[in-house]
């Protein structure tokens, strides 16, 4: 396999942008089409999907957050056969936007036993899920000292499904390393980490560097810092700045449409820039992502 075969293998597709008919990500909007129907994001998010199946991409990763992102999957999945495609998910926020683009709250975070319990069976009757992860876990977590909820999640661990976390915040590092100290019955209960890293939001870094050396699957979210590295670096460039960290074993993709993807996939055939001196503060870069407007 060629240098750019290995990093494609490494490349998936996020469905943040094109399951729900608002997002924070900038420039999406043009990718989008002009109307957000119910109907028209179906259509959308099957452009995406087979123009990332085309490429050779193999991952694909939703949340139950996304809007309508796992209903969409499922019926693409149903088009036709797609061997070794991983599917990830994620539970703990739900959707709360009401199909509104002009919604005062889009998600609703709860890291409960009973959103648990409640998510994994409305992801079970769409789909069957690689990867169940809890979706943005931070160090205020009541996940962190729920032993039920602990248990609960080492259950599905048990029959074989991958679990896993994403963080967010300012204080990524330390949730990765408090939530890959959680065991259940003697077995570590996490292998999938999911983290925003990018050429601003570094902070992680060697936390995820250390679970990878771990045996831990390590996923980047957020690569393009929500579209606002485009204009900084360009969108191959902020890309392949994240390919060239061996800790990351999937690279997710959040485009719009399949312009957006194909534009991101040349990130496979330029030289990663030197990014060492362009990180900033983690806080200041969570405070001004909170003020993303969602459109």
């Amino acid at each position: 396999m060629t240098a750019a075969g290995a990093d494609l293998a490494r490349l998936g597709v996020g469905l943040a942008a094109v399951g729900r008919p608002a997002y924070i990500n900038t420039g999406s909007a043009a990718a989008l089409p002009s109307d957000r129907s119910v109907p028209a994001l179906r259509a959308q998010t099957a452009a995406v999907l087979d123009a990332a199946w085309a490429a050779g991409l193999r991952w694909v990763d939703v949340a139950r957050s996304y809007g309508r992102a796992e209903e969409f999957l499922h019926d693409w999945l149903g088009t036709g056969e797609h061997p070794g495609l991983t599917v990830s998910s994620k539970w703990g926020y739900a959707y709360v936007g009401g199909w509104r683009r002009d919604a005062a709250v889009h998600e609703a975070k709860e890291h409960s036993l009973a959103r648990f319990t409640a998510q994994l069976d409305e992801t079970r009757a769409l789909l069957a899920v690689d990867a169940y992860l809890v979706h943005s876990l931070t160090p205020d977590s009541p996940l962190l000292t729920d032993s039920p909820l602990q248990h609960a999640l080492g259950e599905l661990r048990d029959t074989g499904v991958r679990v896993g976390f994403s963080t967010s915040g300012p204080h990524q590092a330390e949730t990765v390393e408090r939530g890959l100290a959680l065991a259940v019955d003697g077995v570590r209960l996490f292998d999938v980490v999911q983290s925003t890293w990018n050429a601003w939001e570094q902070s992680a870094g060697p936390a995820l560097a250390a679970a990878h050396e771990d045996g831990v699957h390590v996923v980047v979210k957020e690569a393009l810092a929500n579209g606002r590295l485009v204009a900084e670096l360009g969108d191959a460039a902020a890309l392949a700045a994240v390919l060239a960290q061996p800790w990351a074993d999937t690279v997710l993709l959040g485009a719009a449409g399949p312009e957006q993807l194909r534009s991101n996939l040349r990130c496979l055939d330029v030289t990663a820039p030197d990014v060492s001196g362009t990180a900033v503060d983690p806080g200041t870069y969570w405070s001004q992502r909170s003020e993303l407007a969602w459109v």
